[in-house]
């Protein structure tokens, strides 16, 4: 017999009907919670599990209120419990129970009733009670309540229908589960956003949350003025239309920033709509001056943000975060005719009218344009280096698996390593992950971009190879690694050249910091030991505690810098337990005062702030 017939003869182990396993809804949305939420996390991210759940409980309340039930919501999260009480029309009482528990059950299978709904068809829900140690739902309607009492998806205690003088709607209740999230917190600097989104994209909506009250009255007009980090060129061209909305403005950033929405869902992925408006709003400027301009000329420092209502919305991950549909409703127009033709309309009449505002924006596409050409020379020289070097790239130790491959089943978990010299760069390549890790090397400090054009990006042999090796020289898009960390030492010259670093993405990538992408990894100062146990401390006040823990003269070793630490040392810095400080934005931080005060020529207030805020380190 040749191996061959081996391989096709019948394997001895037996397929029976015993080998067929079916498990619960509960159990497979425990076992699988990821197919539900997207990842897990601990709360320090905003994409974490735990706020998918806030938002899926948060997501029928909305419906409601766009069907014309409820104008106010009340949120509170205490702690590890979020409660959610709407006052819509309740949930009919003697459906509580499947509601919350039995699969595929819902009313917005129905599209004439839920004709552009936000919440997941029959599941979302059910996955916030199986993921939950508790999860308690009651509902209020027409001087009647019922409310039923789970535990992990098990139903613990269930009321009758009982007579209430509650106002109509529905509260709930629950507790994501320690097991599933393991020590997790809720951060309000991550809820804020979500519920601002909600009212942006529902004026008139009241969320009232843990005591303080979010309201919109401009919609996307508020919602840009929130995000804006840089000042405006011209006030906002705030249009509406059935179905449809959208906010836009210039700044003198680099790069594009969007908002996108389907039904209220923040599509922070954007999807058919998104490429769509960036395609129809560029076309319609062009036109409007009947010039040559390049799309990318128009679209550059553009602010904008569009929400749009789909029938039946077809998005492509359980978590909804980029859009797939081809189509407004099934068998209607599609979403790329209907945003062109509104913009054809709304906008260009906008431009007619405003025509101050058409001069302003004209004006930014010249000078965008201008520089573009400048640098063309430059740029060409540029990628083909980049191109050389990606083939033998010294700096750049690349991982097996891209943000930017939507095929990629780790690809949420891809990060890439900014370090400083070879020492460094040597301890976290040789402990690193190499699937979803890559090291990029920096030679000494990087220059001070500061006021400086994007012509230095392509000049300086550092920032070029490190913009071809994010992949993001034509936006976003093609972004390589979810997350883009610095790690220098905790050190002066590790400080600055953080800043230095920052400076360049602030001043040229924006969009890579608003979409939560830069981080700073937190390494530890001490390491702390005795014969029987090692503790990293990242403070003072954890090496004391660890002093503390460990009893007598234990072993305290200072670590000066990311060199020193061995690589299966390192290993435990950089896996699930790695500390990250993740680089934030907010509005009060105006971008161009910001760099001006850290990054711009030697000001006698900032030398007064250096002098107020100095601390003197004493060597123990």
């Amino acid at each position: 017999m040749t191996e061959t017939d081996n391989i096709l003869q019948p394997t001895t182990e037996n397929y029976q009907e015993e080998h067929i396993i079916t498990l619960e809804w509960r159990e497979h949305i425990r076992r699988r919670p990821g197919m539900y939420i997207g990842k897990l996390g601990d709360g320090s991210s905003p994409d974490d599990g735990i706020y998918v759940l806030l938002k899926e409980v948060l997501d029928n309340s909305i419906d409601e209120y766009m069907m014309g039930f409820g104008k106010t919501i009340e949120v509170k999260v205490e702690g590890t419990i979020v409660s959610v009480r709407d006052y819509g029309r309740g949930i009919p009482l003697g459906k509580v129970k499947d509601v919350s528990s039995r699969m595929n059950t819902g009313a917005k299978y129905d599209s004439k009733a839920f004709k552009k709904s936000v919440g997941l068809n029959g599941v979302g829900i059910k996955a916030v009670n199986a993921l939950s140690s508790r999860f308690f739902i009651e509902s209020y309607r027409d001087k009647q309540a019922k409310n039923v009492l789970y535990k992990r998806g098990i139903v613990v205690d269930e009321s009758d229908i009982i007579s209430s003088s509650e106002a109509n709607g529905t509260w709930v209740e629950f507790t994501p589960d320690k097991e599933i999230f393991g020590d997790y917190h809720y951060r309000e600097e991550h809820i804020e956003p979500l519920l601002k989104n909600y009212v942006f994209l529902n004026t008139g909506l009241i969320i009232n949350f843990n005591g303080r009250k979010f309201y919109s009255k401009n919609g996307l007009e508020d919602l840009l003025n929130e995000n804006l980090t840089s000042e405006i060129l011209y006030p906002i061209i705030h249009l509406q239309g059935d179905d449809i909305e959208v906010a836009i403005t210039h700044t003198n950033q680099y790069g594009e920033e969007h908002y996108s929405f389907v039904n209220g869902q923040h599509t922070t992925q954007g999807g058919t709509h998104l490429s769509a408006f960036r395609e129809a709003s560029a076309r319609t400027i062009k036109e409007y001056f009947n010039r040559n301009f390049e799309y990318a000329d128009i679209r550059n420092g553009m602010v904008a943000a569009i929400s749009i209502k789909v029938e039946e919305p077809v998005f492509e991950s359980q978590t909804k975060t980029k859009l797939g549909s081809k189509d407004m409703s099934p068998n209607g127009v599609s979403i790329s005719k209907y945003i062109g033709d509104f913009l054809k309309k709304e906008l260009d009449n906008y431009l007619h009218k405003n025509l101050e505002t058409a001069d302003i924006i004209q004006k930014k596409i010249l000078e965008s344009e201008k520089e573009r050409k400048t640098i063309a020379g430059v740029t060409k020289l540029a990628r083909e280096r980049a191109k050389k070097a990606s083939l033998h790239n010294k700096k750049l130790r690349d991982c097996r698996i891209h943000y930017n491959d939507p095929k990629g089943d780790r690809r949420d978990e891809t990060c890439i390593f900014i370090t400083e010299g070879d020492s460094a760069s040597g301890s976290i390549t040789k402990s690193r992950d190499p699937n979803v890790q890559a090291v990029f090397s920096l030679r000494g400090k990087p220059l001070n971009c500061f006021g400086l054009t994007k012509k230095i990006v392509y000049e300086n042999e550092e920032f070029n190879l490190l913009q071809a090796a994010l992949n993001i020289e034509d936006g976003m898009d093609g972004l390589r690694y979810n997350k883009v960390i610095i790690a220098t030492d905790a050190d002066t010259d590790g400080m600055h050249i953080r800043l230095l670093l920052l400076t360049f993405f602030l001043q040229f990538f924006p969009d890579l910091v608003k979409k939560n992408h830069v981080y700073i990894l937190q390494t530890p100062l001490f390491r702390v030991r005795n014969k029987k146990k090692t503790i990293y401390c990242y403070t003072d006040e954890e090496r004391l505690a660890a002093i503390q823990e460990l009893g007598p003269n234990p072993e305290i070793t200072r670590f000066k810098g990311l060199g020193e630490i061995s690589p299966d040392e390192f290993r435990h810095f950089i896996g699930k337990d790695m500390r990250l400080e993740r680089v934030t934005m907010r509005k009060e931080d105006l971008l161009k005062e910001l760099l001006e005060f850290y990054m711009g020529k030697n000001t006698p207030e900032r030398q007064n702030f250096i002098i107020d805020n100095l601390t003197v380190e004493v060597e123990d």
